[in-house]
């Protein structure tokens, strides 16, 4: 009786984890993506590409690093204009990607050209 128990509480358990995943994973995937400067910084790297594209559409600048014998690329640069904080904080926000993840995140106060040197950058948390 009392391994029937415990095998009741393990399946009870079971259920109730991958119910709690399913809901977390379909959020995740249904919010917005934050534009306030830190909330976008600690929940970017939660984002795929096609997400980041779906709310911000395609970047204004990208660039991809290629393995040069496979084509394949590993690491993308895209720069997007005035999505934070409807474009009265910062005029450009970069998103450097290694494979489909967002790595780091740097703002600038300019259109992008000189480069993320010139603005705050961030890691983003892993």
């Amino acid at each position: 009786m009392k391994y029937l128990a415990y095998c009741c509480l393990a399946i009870m358990q079971a259920c109730f984890m991958q119910a709690a995943l399913a809901e977390d994973s379909a959020s995740s995937a249904n919010s917005n993506i934050p534009t306030l400067e830190k909330d976008f910084v600690s929940a970017i790297n939660k984002f795929s590409k096609e997400q980041i594209i779906a709310q911000f559409g395609e970047p204004a600048k990208a660039d991809d690093v290629k393995v040069k014998t496979t084509g394949k690329v590993i690491a993308s640069i895209w720069q997007y204009h005035f999505i934070n904080t409807a474009g009265s904080y910062y005029e450009t926000t970069e998103l450097d990607f290694i494979d489909d993840k967002v790595v780091m995140v740097a703002f600038m106060n300019n259109d992008g050209a000189e480069g993320p040197e010139s603005g705050q950058q961030y890691q983003v948390p892993k």
